[in-house]
């Protein structure tokens, strides 16, 4: 009995591990069959669109117009009539220096214009008379001769008196000195009490007009044919990227060509014009700076994100329908920021990789992530 128990037994355990290797077998069938998992990837649609095709360099931001502001009297200031910094409109009183030197040198002036002037008139009156005379022959030519003289050196006295008048009204004038322009002034130079000296080497103060403003910048002279081509027919746009992302961005025109390539940099010097109404450019700041030639009408863009370069070139990896990766070759003509504009190799539609390329081959199997503009 004990012999049967022990034969049923061994039965029993030789049908479990039967099926214990047929159960494995069959798993590993299933695994072989099924093969890698898909690779997760990102995709962007290949849109067609018109573009702008652009020139970017960086600017320098300059001036419209810049004035040095110095005394034309000496004297000494007595009144600031300005905050440094603020801005100013033409005409504004900024300075004003004492003026009772000038005063009384009006005064002087108007007294001696008044004596000449006097003067000037009695030789008048009496060469009037030795003219009569003359003609009457009761004095001699040689003395009415000398009367002449004496009236017309009466006359140019009496306008050097004049001028010395208008000489000393317009010194009275320089005590205050004005605004000539629209614009911010800058930092003091010399401050009230100080001595201001007539034309002196260092300004009272420096006021730049921003509105409008110039902004100068470079391109290399491979690109001056086009940009002189497009120019001839119609002012070109020129856009800047100011520094503060929340503030507009301006737009402005170009409006001058340098006569001449930089030998040392092998570059052209343009300019551009921005009408500045809010004030967005400062003069001296360096910008990122778009010259605009033309727009390039039903453009094949994609991510730039998603060009690949290999030994045979660029080119990127296209899903079809059938969730394959297909490696396609491609030309791309630029790329512009974060877009690349292709030439060859893509159509309207079609859905490129941007993200996961390195674990892609041809043909194999993935799986779609987020969006480019949702991933992160």
């Amino acid at each position: 009995m004990a012999i049967a128990v022990g034969v049923a037994t061994y039965f029993d355990s030789a049908r479990v591990a039967s099926y214990l290797s047929i159960d494995t077998r069959a798993k590993e069938g299933r695994t072989a069959t099924k093969g890698p998992p898909p690779v997760p990837v990102t995709v962007a649609t290949v849109v067609q669109e018109t573009v702008p095709v652009l020139l970017r360099a960086i600017g320098n931001v300059e001036a419209f117009r810049t004035v040095a502001l110095k005394a034309r009297v000496d004297g000494q200031i007595v009144v600031v009539n300005f905050n440094e910094g603020d801005p100013v409109k033409k005409r504004e009183v900024l300075f004003r220096i004492d003026p009772r030197p000038y005063e009384a040198a009006l005064r002087q002036a108007e007294a001696n214009a008044l004596r000449d002037r006097a003067a000037r008139d009695q030789a008048r009156s009496q060469e009037r008379r030795y003219q009569e005379l003359l003609q009457k022959n009761f004095i001699s030519k040689e003395a009415y001769a000398q009367i002449r003289t004496n009236a017309e050196t009466a006359e140019a006295t009496a306008k050097a008196s004049q001028a010395g008048l208008e000489n000393a009204r317009l010194n009275l004038e320089y005590c205050t000195i004005y605004s000539p322009l629209d614009g911010y002034v800058g930092k003091v130079l010399l401050q009230a009490g100080n001595l201001a000296k007539a034309n002196d080497v260092n300004p009272l103060v420096v006021i730049n007009q921003v509105k409008p403003i110039y902004v100068n910048f470079s391109v290399p002279e491979q690109n001056l044919p086009e940009v002189r081509k497009y120019q001839s027919a119609e002012p070109l746009l020129v856009d800047v990227v100011p520094p503060d992302s929340s503030m507009p961005q301006p737009s402005g025109r170009l409006i001058f060509i340098d006569n001449a390539v930089d030998p040392s940099t092998g570059t052209i010097r343009l300019r551009a014009e921005f009408e500045n109404s809010e004030a967005a450019l400062w003069p001296g700041q360096f910008v990122n700076v778009s010259l605009q030639l033309y727009e390039q009408p039903d453009a094949i863009v994609i991510p730039s994100q998603a060009v690949q370069t290999g030994p045979d070139g660029q080119y990127v990896y296209v899903i079809g329908a059938d969730m394959l990766a297909e490696l396609r070759r491609i030309k791309v003509l630029r790329t512009d920021g974060e877009r690349a504009i292709v030439a060859s190799g893509l159509a309207k539609g079609e859905r490129v990789v941007t993200r996961g390329q390195l674990r892609l081959g041809p043909k194999t199997r993935v799986q779609l992530g987020k969006p480019a503009a949702e991933a992160g």
